[in-house]
């Protein structure tokens, strides 16, 4: 069944930390070629790279600024250039920025976490759309959040309504582009003990987190990596478009 994988091409974006090194691995050790797109962490990108060969698959790093949409744009071609084509485009790049709420929320701050975590989705899937349809169809996954569903928690309203324009793009890319033979998903994950929270999660916040899942437990990167490898598989998905799967424990159940 995973067959398909062995010099499949991917470009992963946030491929250098988190969800995205957990699931460039995973590819890597089905031997998938996959380009590592990072902003500022290039030894960890590089970490990341070494591992996707370790395990016998192939890996090139980009770097780039995914929210500038000149940026976002060059990875895609610069991923295609150097993997010789794109199969499947992972649009995962994201983060809060900070916890800010509506009474502090100024122009600056709406921009930089739209750019990152909306406008990047859009500008990436956009620059990809050539190369697939010059090979007769694609790929692509976004990265959701739970967030979109529930709002998110106390001064995570602009990466919630983010995350939710992302979801509501995947339905309309998924019409969009089916004539294409592009198919278009989502992954959600919930509450995942990443560097994310580290940086944007007080202990206090995570505990009231696990009280609300039935599984009593953060999620790992890796629980959410298995959601994005069937999207990505034809011989198990491909009459799956449109979709935003939820991976979060029963946290939340739509």
């Amino acid at each position: 069944m995973f067959e398909e994988w062995v010099g499949k091409r991917v470009l992963i974006t946030g491929a250098s930390r988190g969800i995205g090194a957990a699931l460039a691995k995973r590819l890597g050790s089905l031997k998938a070629h996959v380009a590592v797109h990072y902003h500022s962490s290039e030894t960890a990108a590089r970490q990341v790279c070494e591992a996707i060969e370790a395990a016998g698959g192939k890996a090139v790093p980009i770097q780039g600024d995914i929210s500038r949409s000149r940026d976002a744009s060059a990875v895609v071609d610069r991923a295609v250039d150097l993997l010789g084509g794109l199969d499947v485009l992972i649009n995962n790049a994201g983060d809060m920025l900070g916890r800010v709420g509506l009474e502090d929320m100024d122009d600056d701050q709406y921009d930089r976490v739209m750019d990152l975590n909306a406008r990047s989705v859009v500008v990436a899937s956009r620059a990809a759309l050539p190369h697939f349809r010059r090979q007769g169809g694609g790929n692509i996954i976004h990265t959701s959040s739970i967030a979109a569903r529930n709002g998110g928690g106390g001064g995570a309203g602009l990466y919630a309504s983010a995350k939710g324009f992302v979801s509501t793009l995947t339905r309309s890319m998924a019409k969009e582009l089916a004539a294409d033979n592009i198919r278009v998903n989502a992954v959600a994950p919930g509450t995942i003990a990443t560097d994310f929270h580290d940086r944007h999660s007080s202990e206090a916040h995570l505990a009231a987190a696990v009280a609300s899942i039935p599984q009593a437990r953060l999620g790992s990167a890796e629980d959410c990596v298995g959601a994005y490898v069937f999207l990505a598989t034809d011989a198990m998905s491909s009459y799956v478009t449109g979709q935003i799967l939820e991976v979060n424990g029963g946290q939340l159940m739509p």
